[in-house]
């Protein structure tokens, strides 16, 4: 008797781990709506608003978005000193998070089961979810940061207003980000790579299918698409996109490189346009402006190289600086001493300057992933040399208002 209630007991307590061991292990979902008001457009004047220790997406200028293995979430407002409270979280397991992107309000994420998920950023509850094939092999891959993830997402970008374009294996699909319908599908060769969309919203792919190099573009209204052949003989060029958005979207122009010679071209829907002031590496546009390092100052170009600004980083001429990032409106320069300078980039002029670390911190990193959208600059920073793994500090990601 004794030994049948203690087996039976045993039983009872296998069988209540394994209730146990299920609830924790089987697949779930975890979704915290948001409880109050959508965060307040900044009011912050231009300089550092903090250090902290993951990589915000700026949405509607009102939100940030982070990523980790398994969860995506907000907080906010964009200003806020330190991180908050998530405003809104999403999880899953035992999923991993590939990417994010935003557009029109709503925050898609993608996953290593294939599925997409929509989140509206006022509330943080699912818009829509679509299923579709994943990558192999894919898993989490930004760092403690989440910097890559929600910056240079593989195969996700933003294309036309309220449209997100996403590959998977063999195909590209553009979908509507307020409803998830997918509004076309094409399929895609494995030897189309290095996917970015243009300012006017086309898709465009490195074609290497072919002898002769160039660009696939694919129409963002209907997929259609179309071949341009670069004119470059001999060689697999490299390509360069500048002037871009986060997740490799909305690039202004790009460079092309191959035969011991570099040439730009900035975006007109479908057909790349020669710009010789894009041809040196150390330059950028912004809108119909190329900004360009020449002499150890900055020089403001119009496409065709007629010199229209110029700036210096002192009267001396002692302090240099490098092109960071742009965003719409604006240009930003690291100095040497790592002041963030913002120019006018029809003019020029001086926006803002000050010193891109917060309190006493140090100032002997690089930069390592970079965003700029609504206002503000975020700089991942990394131990020197440029290229290292090591981040600079606990609190690596720098947020400052321009």
């Amino acid at each position: 008797m004794r030994k049948s209630l203690v087996a039976a007991a045993v039983i009872g307590a296998v069988a209540a781990s394994g209730a146990i061991a299920y609830r924790v292990l089987a697949p779930a979902e975890t979704l915290t709506p948001a409880s109050g008001a959508y965060p307040a457009p900044s009011a912050s004047v231009p300089g550092v608003l903090g250090s902290i220790g993951a990589a915000p997406l700026i949405v509607d200028g009102r939100l940030r978005v982070y990523a980790t293995t398994r969860q995506v979430r907000a907080d906010g407002p964009v200003d806020a000193r330190t991180q908050r409270t998530p405003y809104w979280s999403y999880r899953r397991w035992p999923e991993q998070l590939l990417g994010v992107v935003a557009t029109a309000g709503v925050v898609v994420s993608r996953w290593s089961d294939g599925e997409l998920v929509a989140l509206d950023a006022r509330t943080g509850r699912v818009a829509w979810r679509s299923l579709a094939r994943p990558p192999e092999g894919a898993g989490y891959d930004g760092g403690s940061t989440g910097a890559a993830t929600v910056y240079a997402p593989a195969g996700l970008h933003t294309g036309a207003p309220g449209r997100v374009l996403m590959r998977d294996p063999g195909g590209l699909r553009a979908i509507d980000a307020a409803t998830g319908r997918e509004l076309w599908r094409t399929s895609l060769e494995n030897c189309l790579v290095d996917g970015f969309t243009t300012r006017d919203g086309w898709y465009a792919a490195t074609d290497t299918c072919t002898s002769q190099w160039g660009l696939a573009l694919y129409d963002p209204a209907s997929g259609q698409r179309t071949r341009w052949a670069a004119p470059v003989a001999g060689a697999t060029p490299a390509v360069e996109t500048v002037g871009c958005g986060v997740a490799r979207s909305g690039c202004a122009g790009m460079r092309t490189g191959g035969n011991g010679a570099t040439r730009g071209w900035v975006f007109e829907r479908a057909q790349p346009v020669a710009t010789p002031a894009l041809d040196t590496t150390d330059s950028t546009v912004t809108g119909d402006v190329v900004v360009a390092a020449r002499d150890g100052v900055m020089v403001g170009l119009s496409r065709d190289g007629t010199e229209m600004w110029r700036w210096r980083g002192n009267a001396n001429n002692t302090n240099s600086a490098e092109l960071l990032t742009t965003q719409s409106g604006a240009v930003h320069l690291l100095t040497d001493d790592r002041q963030l300078v913002t120019l006018d980039p029809a003019t020029g002029h001086e926006r803002s300057r000050f010193v891109l670390a917060y309190g006493r911190e140090r100032t002997k990193w690089v930069p390592g992933h970079v965003a700029a959208a609504d206002g503000y600059v975020v700089v991942e920073r990394m131990v020197p040399p440029a290229g290292s793994d090591d981040y600079f500090s606990v609190a690596p990601v720098i947020l400052a208002r321009t």
